[in-house]
C-alpha cells in the first residue's frame, strides 16, 4: 500500500518505512504526527480524492530537526559597481512513514525505541580509564620523540659542512 501525501507546498508518494525530508513541521523528536492531506491512497483498489481522500491520514515519527544546504544568491550589475549576496539555509524535518490510515483511524504504532550505546567495562582497579589511557600513549609518544630528537642530532652535522664551503666560497668571491 502506499499514498500521496502534500506538506508543504509539495507532493510526496510515501510507503511504511520510508525516511523523507520535508519542510519543518511542528512536532517533537520521537513523536507521532499525522499528515492529513492525502491526495491518493493506492494498493488493490485504488482510490482517489477530489482534492483528498476523506478518512485517510499518514502517521509518522519525527527523527530530527536541521537545516538544508547553504544556498547563496549573488546578484550583480556590471559597471555599477553594484553586488548583492545573500544566503539562507532550508528548516527541515525528517520523518519515517509509520503507517498509512484510512477509514479515521488512529495510529498504531508508537515511536520506536532508540538503540542504547553499549555499556562500558567497569575498571578492574577502581582506577579511572582516562589515566590508564594516559600512561599507555605517553611512552609511544617519548620513543616517537627519541626517534626525531636521534635524526635531527644527525643531520646538522651535514648541514653545518654544506654551509662553511658555501661561506669560504662566498669569501673567495668576494676580495
Amino acid at each position: 500500500m502506499f499514498a500521496v501525501i502534500k506538506t508543504g507546498g509539495r507532493q510526496y508518494r510515501v510507503v511504511p518505512d520510508d525516511v523523507l525530508e520535508i519542510g519543518k513541521i511542528a512536532g517533537d523528536v520521537g513523536t507521532i504526527v499525522q499528515l492529513g492531506e492525502v491526495l491518493l491512497v493506492g494498493g488493490d483498489s485504488p482510490v482517489l480524492g477530489a482534492p483528498t481522500v476523506a478518512g485517510a491520514t499518514v502517521a509518522a515519527e519525527v527523527l530530527q530537526h536541521k537545516r538544508g544546504p547553504k544556498v547563496i544568491s549573488f546578484k550583480k550589475r556590471r559597471r555599477k559597481n553594484s553586488r548583492r549576496k545573500r544566503g539562507y539555509r532550508d528548516e527541515i524535518t525528517v520523518l519515517r512513514i509509520t503507517e498509512i490510515l484510512t477509514n479515521d483511524n488512529k495510529p498504531t504504532i508508537g515511536p520506536r525505541p532508540k538503540r542504547e550505546k553499549p555499556p562500558v567495562a567497569a575498571p578492574v582497579d577502581g582506577d579511572d580509564e582516562a589515566p590508564r589511557a594516559a600512561k599507555r600513549k605517553a611512552p609511544a609518544k617519548k620513543a616517537v620523540a627519541k626517534k626525531a630528537a636521534a635524526k635531527a642530532r644527525a643531520k646538522p652535522d651535514a648541514k653545518k659542512a654544506a654551509a662553511k664551503k658555501t661561506a669560504a666560497k662566498g669569501k673567495s668571491d668576494k676580495k
